[in-house]
């Protein structure tokens, strides 16, 4: 059994900045992939950052490219994502999640566990 708990989210004003934090417990953590994904109201959950187990590999979506960091610390068991310039349509909850396996890391059906999400609101 493995469980994710994210936090680090809140209300930032435009142009701000937030880091986030997923906590995992269970030993098979540093196996897997880990993802972030949002979803704001009356929306799909969308696909926003993955990383491997091993960090070497990361892939985000385009519309956080060059403004979103995704990393991890396997010792912690925590995986992380620093966001800056952060704009009103980053508003969402920000879920993480652990892979499967390694396909279809960009979309939902690829993850098995979830935490249970938190809020960033950012304001204009």
């Amino acid at each position: 059994q493995v469980q994710l708990v994210e936090s680090g989210g809140g209300l930032v004003q435009g142009g701000g900045s937030l880091r986030l934090s997923c906590a995992a417990s269970g030993r098979t953590f540093r196996s897997y992939a880990t993802g972030w994904f949002r979803q704001a109201p009356g929306k799909e959950r969308e696909f926003v950052a993955t990383i491997t187990w091993s960090a070497g590999t990361t892939y985000y979506t385009n519309s956080v490219k060059g403004r979103f960091t995704i990393s991890r610390d396997n010792a912690k068991k925590t995986v992380y994502l620093q966001m800056n310039s952060l704009k009103p349509e980053d508003t969402a909850v920000y879920y993480c999640a652990r892979a499967v396996g390694t396909y279809q890391l960009t979309t939902t059906q690829g993850y098995d566990y979830w935490g249970q999400g938190t809020q960033v609101t950012v304001s204009s």
